[in-house]
């Protein structure tokens, strides 16, 4: 299939992709909006019914249930597409930041994180299906209700799919600088939750403050390296020694071994001192493992050659944030991460994607497929 004939035919069609994107965006997602994900899950499901794809919903305990949408080809091998549905933003968003775009951008709330790699996804299959070429025996879309959230509830589904795959993308966004995804490390999310003792201030030697043991905690806990804390939360109010408090901790680390170092450090620095009189008690660990490059070497060969004879930069990066490829990679399948539209300032107000890397990726995420299915 030739990869400059998909290409022509995919710059056609940046009206019809625009109005799928507008759509997406429009619709608030945020991870904890299940009617929100939900909606995004139907229209989706829609558009891929079109191309006979046929659709399954799982309940995974998150906001709302995972779907799976398949369809048999006529090629060789599995391939496993990893898009999700939700959002990092609240509901509403949409109103005060609705979709907007001029000759070179696009912007919206979610727009390349992910709603842009979700048309991206829709657009290489259908020019492919129209183009007569044919496709891998068998193709899913898994569209991930919670991966905002480390995809806690999902994993388990995400992990069968992709062991049973031949090859993964992940329609995660493009790099500002056009580069996709090589690797990642792995990523943590840690709770810590102190409970002290109560007292009024003027009794204070009565009490033990909990927002004082964690509060202490936070320089050494972020002097490690990798670690931040984003939320201290505690108190019950302004004259009374705080009894309970709430951390939550961040860690990233390059790969396996370093964090489970990083882990284990997190957690000492957490053990109140003896004879204290607040406790500590801790939830989560490592919620993504490391992304080995080895898994995307073969793949990133193909797309490199592939948008290279398009004239198409393409370079690949390894990055700390992880995604549901990490799944994948870490079972030792093949896998192509950040394959969605270039994007800037992602999870930002600023959230923005190059137009013209729509039919770009698109073009080359077709060809992939195509070259895939026929060798």
């Amino acid at each position: 299939m030739d990869a400059g004939c998909l290409h022509a035919a995919l710059i056609g069609r940046r009206q019809p992709m625009l109005a799928q994107l507008a759509a997406l965006v429009a619709i608030g997602s945020g991870s904890a909006d299940g009617t929100g994900i939900d909606h995004v899950g139907a229209c989706v499901a829609r558009a891929w019914a079109k191309l006979g794809f046929a659709a399954e919903r799982h309940a995974v305990g998150a906001a709302a249930d995972l779907r799976m949408l398949s369809r048999r080809g006529s090629g060789r091998g599995r391939l496993l597409i990893l898009g999700h549905m939700d959002t990092v933003w609240p509901a509403g968003i949409a109103a005060s930041w609705p979709f907007a775009c001029d000759d070179t951008y696009a912007s919206g709330p979610g727009i390349g994180d992910m709603k842009g790699g979700l048309v991206v996804a829709h657009e290489a299959v259908r020019v492919l299906i129209e183009a007569g070429a044919p496709l891998p025996l068998e193709i899913r879309l898994l569209l991930v209700p919670d991966e905002e959230l480390g995809s806690v509830n999902s994993r388990p589904l995400i992990e069968a799919a992709a062991l049973e795959a031949d090859w993964v993308m992940v329609m995660e966004p493009a790099r500002p600088d056009g580069s996709i995804i090589r690797g990642r490390g792995a990523v943590g999310a840690v709770v810590a939750r102190a409970e002290g003792v109560s007292a009024h201030v003027l009794n204070r030697a009565d009490g033990a403050s909990a927002v004082r043991f964690l509060a202490e905690r936070v320089a050494p806990l972020e002097a490690l390296g990798g670690v931040s804390v984003g939320i201290l939360r505690g108190g019950e109010a302004r004259q009374v020694v705080p009894p309970s408090c709430e951390m939550h901790i961040d860690l990233r680390a390059p790969d396996a071994p370093a964090a489970d170092s990083l882990l284990a450090q997190v957690k000492q620095i957490l053990v109140p001192p003896e004879g204290a009189r607040v406790s500590c008690m801790l939830g989560g660990g490592i919620t993504r493992p490391a992304f080995p490059r080895a898994a995307s070497d073969a793949l990133f060969a193909r797309a490199a050659r592939i948008a290279g004879g398009l004239g198409i930069a393409y370079r690949g990066v390894v990055t700390e944030g992880g995604s549901d490829g990490s799944f994948a990679a870490h079972l030792g399948r093949p896998t192509l991460d950040g394959l969605g539209p270039v994007c800037f300032d992602t999870c930002s107000r600023r959230e923005r994607i190059a137009i013209r890397s729509l039919a770009d990726r698109a073009a080359i995420l077709a060809a992939l497929i195509a070259e895939l299915a026929a060798s």
